[in-house]
């Protein structure tokens, strides 16, 4: 038998790049916003996207991208969870997409200092979309979360 030194990496090519036909169609994209309630239970009346995407990103952010990615892993996780909660996919699943997705909003809230500010914090799910070629982005908002509170149980 012969050795063929390529075969590895005729193996390994379709990983490093896929082909994006397994699409059957492109639809909205969810986006996930929270809102920080003060004392009182008054809202700042400000919705603020979560993980927001960067707008331009260096060559060296983009190779280290490459091979280390944790948020951005993370962030198409939270992009499941939000089409999980939305969809027909019963209670227990909803449920827990529910949860998980308060639960990085309300670390966040903490690692960002905004804890002790605030009595508690509400989600919301965006979708996002061109409906055609041509036409403008549209949004729908088709989620909103209860109060919650930062450093409080969620509920499960």
């Amino acid at each position: 038998m012969r050795y063929n030194p390529l075969a590895g990496v005729r193996l390994m090519l379709p990983a490093m790049l896929p082909s994006w036909r397994f699409f059957d169609a492109v639809t909205a994209s969810p986006r996930l916003d929270y809102m920080v309630v003060s004392a009182g239970g008054i809202g700042s009346g400000r919705w603020r996207e979560f993980r927001p995407r960067v707008a331009r990103l260096g060559a060296g952010a983009m190779v280290r991208r490459l091979f280390w990615n944790a948020e951005w892993n993370e962030t198409l996780f939270l992009v499941s969870l939000a089409e999980r909660l939305v969809g027909d996919h019963g209670a227990a699943t909803e449920a827990h997409s529910q949860r998980e997705l308060l639960l990085r909003v309300a670390r966040h809230l903490q690692r960002a200092g905004l804890a002790g500010s605030a009595d508690g914090f509400r989600i919301r799910l965006r979708f996002v979309g061109r409906p055609g070629r041509g036409e403008p982005v549209t949004e729908e908002v088709v989620y909103r979360s209860d109060l919650h509170p930062v450093g409080g149980p969620i509920p499960s």
